[in-house]
């Protein structure tokens, strides 16, 4: 029995989100169907967490176990052909029969695109968050500082998720402009429901002049939901890289 790693990048935009659910488009039915057709064999795909509907990925990762004698060179290629072209595996690699991609996971990194320009953008309206009003880049750098470390993210989920603690680590919080772009990266142990959406809208609202850089201190350790900025849409987030 093999054990495939799979590195998949995915335009979100038309599936519900990762996780297969019945008569909704997500990513990981579309993945297991395009393997069953060239492997003949049902599948299980273990990915390194689920990403919401509308979010995209860079290289989110997925690993299954086969009995297909495919070349692990010609994988990639030949379950792309069963793909829609929103979806594609980038890479396919052996790895060791106990490694799974969610429970090996040491960390991740996210990115929020937001179109700062007055007109905004017709061909990519769809891969990031057009805001109008001008930001300042600066403030926003100055509050993200505050995220770095290890905090109790109470005030940065939406209700509805599953995990029994809130408290995770940050490793690096960055705001980057790109010219009439601001890209707001962030890595770390894990991130709750919502958390890099809520994060990025908090920020927005920095940079907009209604919440003050160091104010994030106290919204953070005040864990109140209500202080912080709105969610995001989900359209200007990337799954960036996955840490093993």
């Amino acid at each position: 029995m093999r054990n495939i790693k799979l590195i998949i990048e995915y335009d979100g935009k038309g599936f519900n989100g990762w996780q297969k659910q019945p008569n909704k488009p997500n990513i990981q039915g579309e993945i297991e169907n395009a393997i069953e057709r060239i492997t003949g064999e049902k599948v299980e795909l273990y990915a390194s967490g689920r990403t919401d509907a509308g979010v995209h990925a860079i290289a989110q990762t997925a690993n299954f176990k086969t009995n297909s004698s495919i070349p692990i060179e010609k994988l990639c290629l030949a379950i792309n052909s069963q793909l829609k072209k929103s979806i594609v595996v980038k890479e396919a690699t052996e790895v060791d029969e106990n490694f799974h991609c969610r429970y090996n996971c040491k960390g991740k990194k996210y990115r929020y695109i937001i179109n700062n320009s007055i007109n905004g953008s017709a061909i990519y309206r769809g891969l990031e968050y057009h805001m109008l009003a001008k930001l300042n880049v600066d403030k926003m750098r100055e509050a993200a500082k505050f995220f770095v470390g290890v905090h109790d993210f109470k005030a940065f989920k939406s209700s509805g998720t599953s995990s029994k603690s809130s408290v995770r680590e940050i490793y690096t919080a960055e705001v980057i402009e790109e010219g009439e772009r601001i890209k707001i990266e962030l890595t770390g142990s894990g991130f709750l429901y919502n958390m890099v959406r809520i994060i990025s809208g908090t920020l927005v609202d920095v940079g907009l002049g209604k919440i003050k850089p160091e104010e994030i201190k106290d919204i953070i350790e005040n864990k109140d939901r209500t202080k912080a900025g709105k969610t995001l849409p989900a359209h200007g987030l990337y799954l960036v890289e996955v840490y093993y």
